[in-house]
């Protein structure tokens, strides 16, 4: 009986490995044959109109709180109404074409919605940078540009750059307006100040227009146990603090006055986009709450997204945007894996660089 078991082990040992095998021979040929086509074109830009899917919720609703022979008349109508909408959009473009022209929509202003909802590292710059080029190619100074901005804050260059993305759009004419629903703090308010308008939900997070930065340093621990740590540097601040080796009062120093020059950058910064801020008041690090950061002049109005775009919904045309990256099979296969250590990350970083605030 014993011998039966290690046969039929060693059949099942087998039969796993040659299914592992030839998963991989798949995957490698699968990589290969989307490298090639990935070389041209890695993406592409989701567009949505919110208005159907606002009007389309609506009418969900009002039909489902109509008897059965109200709701067939309701749905009667309302397919002859697009019917006509449609006859309508036809013959306008037909008389177009007869005069010469291009059909042309009727004139209504267009509003397109971004999302940013940033980590640390504020890596969705890069889909920010992608979503700006594709809507700067096609509205208009009539037009507006609303983000959904949530972030704490993190990495300055990272946050800096998302800023300047922001900027693009204002320096094409086209009016740009933040709603902040959660939190705008630090490199998100960085981002933030930058719109024509902001707006904030009552308890949103916003300001800490500060600096920080943590070093640990296990130097003493390593000398304890007669553990040396050589830094060797060319060039006098080449590495003013470290984490293993002795830390001098001079590279202290040092440290705290880039952070100062750094914390002045983001100050004139914020000062530039938004003259009317009392920057000896709101530039010291601290955050407050939507209400409060109204009365600063931190933002425009208390107001939230949904608010806002609903109402939108009534005199334009609102557009969600996002650019969406194809992944290969292998990177598909590897992203869950990437994002809960990402994530995990992330986390830990922002608990080591800020409070929480929990109600």
């Amino acid at each position: 009986m014993s011998e039966f078991f290690t046969e039929y082990g060693m059949f099942l040992l087998k039969s796993v490995t040659v299914v592992l095998a030839v998963a991989a021979l798949i995957l490698i040929a699968v990589s290969a044959g989307m490298r090639g086509r990935g070389q041209r074109e890695r993406g592409h830009l989701e567009v949505d109109k919110l208005n159907e899917e606002l009007q389309q919720m609506q009418e969900s609703l009002h039909y489902a709180t109509l008897d059965p022979a109200a709701r067939k008349l309701a749905e009667k109508n309302e397919n002859k109404r697009h019917k006509a909408e449609r006859k309508a959009q036809k013959q306008a473009a037909r008389a177009a074409r007869k005069a010469g022209g291009e059909a042309v929509a009727p004139a209504r202003k267009r509003i397109y919605v971004l999302d940013f909802d940033g980590d640390i590292r504020a890596s969705a710059s890069d889909r920010l940078r992608r979503e700006v080029s594709a809507l700067l190619a096609e509205a208009g100074a009539g037009d507006e540009v609303v983000l959904r901005l949530e972030s704490g804050g993190g990495m300055v260059h990272g946050y800096g750059l998302a800023a300047s993305q922001l900027a693009r759009i204002k320096s094409a004419g086209v009016p740009l307006t933040v709603c902040v629903d959660k939190i705008a703090a630090s490199g998100g308010y960085m981002m933030a100040c930058v719109a024509d308008r902001i707006l904030a939900a009552p308890f949103a997070i916003l300001g800490s227009i500060g600096v920080v930065a943590q070093i640990p340093n296990v130097h003493r621990l390593l000398k304890k146990h007669d553990i040396d740590v050589e830094v060797l540097t060319a060039g006098e601040y080449k590495r003013t603090l470290t984490l293993l080796g002795e830390n001098t009062e001079k590279g202290r120093r040092k440290f705290i006055a880039d952070l100062e020059d750094l914390h002045g950058l983001f100050k004139a910064f914020v000062a530039e986009h938004r003259p009317q801020l009392d920057m000896a008041r709101v530039g010291t690090g601290e955050h407050w709450f939507g209400s409060r950061a109204a009365e600063l002049a931190l933002v425009d109005e208390l107001r939230t997204s949904d608010d806002y775009l609903m109402s939108a919904c009534a005199h334009a045309d609102v557009y969600r945007l996002r650019y969406v990256e194809k992944k290969s099979l292998p990177e598909r296969l590897g992203l869950h894996a990437r994002q809960a250590v990402d994530g995990a990350l992330d986390r830990l970083l922002e608990r080591l660089a800020r409070q929480r605030f929990d109600i």
